[in-house]
Order: structure tokens, then C-alpha cells, then sequence
């Protein structure tokens, strides 16, 4: 990677230090892009999926990415199966030991 001389000493960080926060921003908007899997940005990243997670947590990034269409059809899903689910309530003749 080239880097302007001087680039690095100018935000207080050394090159290799630079080098590393780059690429762990380039990791953290591709994996919330859904470009990359967490394992692969963690990868490019240079450190552990664990690791990686922590990070998305530091800078805002959700670890759950699915898209609008995704989450409305996971929740009707979810709506659709407690409303089909019957259990006995209090007051319906269903009797509670």
C-alpha cells in the first residue's frame, strides 16, 4: 500500500498502525455492505472474528445484516406463528395448575 510520507506521522500512528486501521475500516464497511462474510472481513482485517465483532461494536456496525424486505418478512413469519400458536388464557375455560 502506498502511503504519502508523512501521512501516518500526521494522524499520530505509525505506518504499520495506519496500514492496519485501513484495513480494518475497508473489512468493517464491506461486511456492512454484506460484501464480505464476518470470517473473510475479519480476515482481511488481520484478526480473530471474535476480535472483528468487538470492533463492529466500537464503531457502530451491526452484526445482523439483513435488509428491509428481510426483517418485515422475518417478522410477519414470527407474527403468523405466535398467532397461530394456541394456548389456554386465563378466563378462556382453559384451566391453569
Amino acid at each position: 500500500m502506498n502511503i504519502p510520507e508523512g501521512f501516518a506521522e500526521s494522524i499520530r500512528l505509525t505506518q504499520e498502525e495506519f496500514i492496519a486501521r485501513v484495513r480494518l475500516m475497508a473489512a468493517l464497511k464491506m461486511f456492512e455492505l454484506g460484501q464480505l462474510s464476518s470470517g473473510k472481513a475479519a480476515e482481511l482485517a488481520g484478526i480473530s472474528r471474535v476480535e472483528f465483532f468487538d470492533a463492529c461494536g466500537c464503531y457502530h456496525v451491526s452484526i445482523f445484516n439483513y435488509g428491509r424486505d428481510e426483517v418485515e418478512a422475518e417478522l410477519r413469519s414470527d407474527l403468523a406463528a405466535i398467532q397461530s400458536t394456541s394456548r389456554p388464557r386465563l378466563g378462556d375455560g382453559g384451566s391453569v395448575d
